[in-house]
Formats: C-alpha cells, structure tokens, sequence
C-alpha cells in the first residue's frame, strides 16, 4: 500500500459519497418533517433511468440530472399523498415505492431499448478544475478538480445546515417533525411543510440517481443504485440528523465502498463478492453500534391529522 493507492482511494471515496449526500439529504428533509421516507432507493432508481435516458437523447448530462429530479418529485407525490392527505403507514407505501419505481425504470428501459439490445451509453459530466487551485498536489484534485454535483453536493450540506439551526424558516421546518399539533397553534402550515420536504426528498433522490448515470457512469442497468438508499438511511441516524453529521456518515460509507473495488482488483485470490460486502456490514456494524438512543425527531413516522390535539 503506497501514497498513491491511499491518494486515489481518497479520490474515490469523495466521488462514491457523492450520490449518498444526496440520498441522505432526501431522507434529512423527510424525517424533519415527520416523514420516515423507506422508499429512498426505489425514487434513486427512477431517478437513475430517467437522467440517464433524457441525457442521451439531449446530450446533456446537466438536462438529465434536472429530469431525474422532476421524475423523483413525480413518484414521491405519490407516497406524499397517501401519506400526508390520507395518513397510511409510511414505512408500507415507503416500502411500495421500492418495489413499483424499479419495475418501473426497468420497464421503461426494456420498452425503449428492446430487450436484446446493445448497452446503450450515453455522455458523461466533465470536471471543472478551478484555475490555481486545481493545481494544489492532491488537495487540488480533491477539493477543486470534481464535477458540478460533487460541488452542489456538499454546498447543499453547508446550506442545509445553515436553514435547520439560523432560520425561522428551518425552525419550524423542524418544529413539524417535532410536534405537529404545537406547530399548527403557532399558524405553521403543517400539511404544506410537509408536501415541500416531499418534494426536496423526491428531488435531491431523483439527482442522487441521475448522478450514478451522468457522473459515475454513463450507462443504464438493473440494480445499479445497490442500496444506496439503505445506506443513506442509516447515514441519517449515524449523523444523528444533522446536516454535518450525515456529510462525515456519507464520507466513511463512501471509503467502505471505494475500499471493496480497489481489493477486489488487488485480491485475485479472494472471491469478488466477499469485497462487495464491506460497505453493507459496515453498515450494520456502526448501526449496531450508534444504536437508536437518539431516536431523531419526536413525531418522525407519526401520522397528523388536524383534528387532533
């Protein structure tokens, strides 16, 4: 193991954290607002064919990502409405959504491309190295030689965590995950509150799959989010529902994964699949660990109805 395995596998670990950001944003903005969002892989799927389908048909990787967000709100409103207006089991329809919006990427590709069709691909986001700076050794790679969504990404975390501890805005954006009934006294629009982090979560899901097409790779397939929605559930509760918190989560899954590629090609020996399963016993590892003493916002998967109290 030398400086340039452990520089690259840096390299890695921040690209490979990238989509978990997003992902786990999602999930932030739901559960602050009393949403326990389960479904985050299934709009990362949806997410994943639509950006990949409308950049090969533009040409633009930029237009693909904002067509995977639009295609994430459009699912979400679905869980978003039976959840919210009819108040059904989240974790259920959470649960649903991870079963219908694969299906129905995988339709969708098979309609378009043919079932026995050649592996279509389509273009791929270029870096944007800062001037000077992009020249700094390895920390100008790291931090100013990425592409526009790693930026977004992690401006999207300082922005986050600016809105939930320095707004009024944010404060009773979490005053509705906390305690809805409270809220609605003080003239907050519970309801509206919550079908606005509906549409963040099925948003910045909706991108963090785009990426895996547009930035990661520049090809569709079956299952190529790898539960990464899982993994962005429980970067939540590692970083305990903060914004700082799930950024230092996202990077460690983001090493574990970087980690299982680069020993699968050093290991020849070892099978492959052994590898694979780093990031997701890392995963059940540190929530065994982290457990559950914080268990995030008090009415997080509570049901509100107006005529409680």
């Amino acid at each position: 193991m030398d400086w340039d395995f452990i520089a690259n596998l840096i390299l890695a670990s921040v690209r490979m954290a990238t989509p978990l950001i997003f992902l786990s944003l999602a999930e932030l903005y739901s559960q602050r607002a009393g949403l326990v969002h389960i479904g985050l892989e299934g709009l990362a799927s949806i997410g994943s064919l639509v950006g990949f389908l409308v950049c090969l048909i533009s040409g633009s990787p930029l237009v693909g990502i904002a067509a995977g967000a639009l295609s994430g709100v459009a699912v979400n409103m679905i869980y978003a409405y039976a959840t919210i207006s009819l108040c059904a089991e989240q974790i259920v329809y959470g649960m649903a959504i991870n079963i219908f919006a694969p299906a129905l990427a995988a339709f969708i590709y098979r309609v378009y491309f043919g079932a026995g069709s050649e592996l279509a691909q389509g273009a791929l986001m270029q870096a944007i190295h800062i001037p000077v700076l992009s020249d700094i050794p390895f920390v100008g790679e790291l931090l100013f030689g990425q592409t526009p969504m790693v930026y977004l990404a992690y401006a999207l975390v300082i922005v986050t965590a600016i809105y939930f501890s320095k707004t009024k805005s944010g404060l009773n954006f979490k005053a509705v995950g906390e305690y809805p009934q409270a809220a609605a006294t003080l003239g907050i629009n519970v309801i509206g509150v919550k079908y606005l982090a509906s549409v963040i979560c099925g948003a910045l899901a909706g991108i963090g799959g785009a990426y895996l097409t547009t930035c990661y790779a520049n090809s569709y397939s079956d299952g190529n989010v790898a539960g990464r929605g899982f993994i962005a559930l429980a970067a939540v509760i590692f970083g305990r529902w903060s914004a700082g918190g799930v950024l230092l989560a996202c990077l460690f899954f983001g090493f574990c994964d970087a980690l299982q590629i680069r020993l699968q090609v050093s290991s020849s020996d070892i099978p492959y699949q052994f590898f694979q399963m780093i990031p997701y016993v890392a995963t059940v590892v540190v929530l065994g660990i982290i457990g559950m003493k914080k268990a995030g916002p008090k009415a997080s998967g509570k049901p509100y109805r107006r005529e409680e109290r």
